[in-house]
């Protein structure tokens, strides 16, 4: 009897794992919308690749890896046995590269395959709702087949692809954040006002105050450890154009005219924005290759300067799990699990994130014949999101995870060692410059087209 209903619950599982969204998840998330849930494991399956690469990145996994006897070439082996797999691959800078190939690969087929999905009724809506443990397997798939690529000329061209997708999702993290707190500001104010409790404007005025003194903190930092007197003319620009532009931004956000025309915009957003953009200033000058101008966290701490040479320095080892790679995964981690469940009522912010208006929140869920509640289809009218544009921020989401990791090095081909490179400072500077502009035309559009829609 036990063995039988083994077998049953085991047939229930497979036919979820092949079925749809609101089958697969009935148990975790019987009130949920079919959309919120099919994000989640989308951007669960982000997750997993991204603990793969931190994993295949840790220092040390080689030398694990060339104690299994008979597995890594030039490693312990056994008579008569031949050891086939190239631990220099599957480990370090070019493992991660190849994960999130992988990765990339797979969201980018789904973003070409949705494209123009209307509504639930579509055919191919079944296919991104549903068949879960083919879509793992074919990401397995691909990801068996990237560590077939040859080195060759794969890892320079990678780092290009890597960098300007990165680009790319540093802005759409900047648009989440700005979404973020448009909603956070929106909620709280509206709590102060239906209950008359001066506490939720107090806690805005403490989360703004708190935003702007880490972003001046870091500011000051910066100018004591990122410049010299005689050197880093490049540091000395980007952080007093950034800082220009955050007051800029922070007082366009109050101006009386910028409020009649968006009640809610204020500093909480605008100093949120501005520590963000500190954030990205610091990591872009984190990359810098003169080693004078961009100190290590720890000779920071331990107040040990370092003998690095200036210029392009030295090769060297990778080292993710420094502070701005930690930092950088943690707003990851939170964007794209915001994106998984956000339902904006910022129009502007929808229609830069390819997002419909409104979206509902989780329903009552729907009983079936087995008596299990299982999650809504709340898209047979219209699709909640856009397909297409998800996947391709999970595409660019992988591509900043492989930067990230490798900490935006530029790899040597003929070896595992990597250097930090100029290109990506400047891709990390213009990302923010170009973002503080996004959210400057938000303030000001209303303004410069009254015909239009913008509320």
């Amino acid at each position: 009897m036990g063995a039988c209903l083994a077998l049953c619950s085991i047939a229930s599982c497979a036919s979820c794992l092949c079925g749809s969204a609101p089958c697969l998840l009935c148990g975790c998330c019987p009130s949920s919308n079919n959309s919120t849930i099919t994000r989640l494991i989308f951007s669960f399956f982000m997750l997993l690749g991204t603990m793969v690469s931190v994993i295949m990145i840790l220092p040390g996994m080689e030398v694990e890896l060339r104690k299994i006897p008979g597995f890594c070439q030039g490693g312990t082996a056994i008579p008569g046995l031949e050891n086939q797999v190239n631990c220099d691959v599957i480990v370090g800078y070019k493992s991660v590269y190849r994960m999130c190939f992988a990765m990339t690969c797979f969201f980018f087929l789904f973003s070409a395959i949705m494209i123009g999905v209307r509504s639930s009724k579509d055919p191919r809506a079944g296919l991104q709702n549903g068949f879960w443990f083919f879509k793992f397997l074919i990401l397995i798939g691909i990801t068996v087949g990237a560590f077939f690529i040859p080195d060759g000329t794969f890892n320079t061209v990678w780092f290009y692809f890597g960098a300007v997708g990165s680009f790319i999702f540093i802005l759409i993290q900047l648009i989440l954040l700005i979404d973020f707190a448009h909603s956070w500001n929106k909620v709280w104010v509206g709590n102060a006002e239906d209950t008359d409790n001066k506490c939720w404007f107090a806690g805005l005025l403490s989360f703004t105050f708190i935003h702007y003194a880490l972003a001046f903190t870091a500011v000051v930092l910066f100018y004591v450890y990122y410049t010299q007197p005689d050197d880093c003319t490049e540091h000395k620009v980007f952080i007093s154009l950034n800082l220009i532009f955050c007051i800029i931004i922070s007082i366009v956000s109050i101006l009386p005219k910028i409020q009649e025309a968006q009640p809610h915009s204020g500093l909480l957003q605008a100093s949120l924005i501005s520590l963000y953009t500190m954030y990205v200033t610091w990591s872009a000058m984190t990359n810098n290759p003169n080693r004078k101008c961009n100190p290590s966290l720890l000779s920071l701490v331990s107040n040990v300067t370092t003998a690095e040479p200036s210029g392009e320095g030295t090769p060297g080892v990778v080292q993710w799990w420094d502070a701005q790679g930690i930092v950088g995964l943690v707003i990851f981690i939170f964007c794209t699990l915001y994106a998984s469940i956000r339902s904006s009522s910022n129009t502007q912010v929808n229609k830069l994130m390819q997002t419909e208006e409104g979206g509902g929140s989780g329903g009552e869920g729907v009983v079936g014949e087995d008596g299990i509640r299982r999650a809504v289809d709340n898209e047979e009218e219209g699709v909640t999101y856009n397909y297409s544009f998800f996947h391709f921020h999970l595409c660019l989401a992988s591509l900043y995870i492989m930067m990230t990791l490798t900490n935006w090095y530029q790899p040597d081909t003929s070896s595992q060692a990597m250097r930090s490179s100029m290109p990506a400072v400047w891709v990390k500077m213009s990302s923010s410059w170009l973002g503080l502009g996004l959210y400057l035309w938000t303030l000001i559009a209303p303004l410069m087209f009254p015909d239009r829609e913008f509320n």
